[in-house]
């Protein structure tokens, strides 16, 4: 199932060009043209899931299976010594292309990639509020 104007589509499909460094039936791992960091790379299902919600759990399960093992992988040849996965879901979390994607960052000392946020402070009281807000 492929989405007509989907660039992420084409890509995994071999429409388009990639710098895959990885490659089954149900995905391509390519590398990023825009990195935050050297070795920076995209594993993308070949199947169009517009985000996390849509991927289907079998997907979802080998996905990080995979990533796992690719992960590794860059530890060994890139020498790296830490590795972000990141994945967005929707415009307010920074999803700029709506094809199920996880990024993986190879992380090196000093390297600014700057995958931060500023921590927030929460009382006892909220926390209470939010577990009970789970349990209903």
């Amino acid at each position: 199932m492929e989405q007509e104007n989907c660039i992420f589509c084409k890509i995994a499909n071999g429409e388009i060009p990639s710098s895959t460094i990885y490659e089954d039936m149900d995905f391509r791992v390519f590398l990023d043209l825009n990195p935050a960091t050297r070795g920076h790379a995209l594993l993308v299902p070949k199947k169009h899931f517009a985000d996390l919600f849509e991927l289907e759990d079998e997907l979802a399960k080998k996905a990080i299976i995979l990533a796992k093992q690719v992960a590794g992988r860059m530890k060994e040849v890139l020498g790296c010594t830490g590795i972000n996965l990141v994945q967005n879901n929707g415009e307010a979390a920074g999803q700029t292309v709506f094809h199920f994607h996880l990024h993986l960052i190879p992380r090196y000392e000093n390297d600014m990639a700057g995958i931060t946020w500023n921590p927030e402070t929460v009382s006892s009281e909220e926390l209470q509020e939010l577990v009970k807000l789970f349990s209903e």
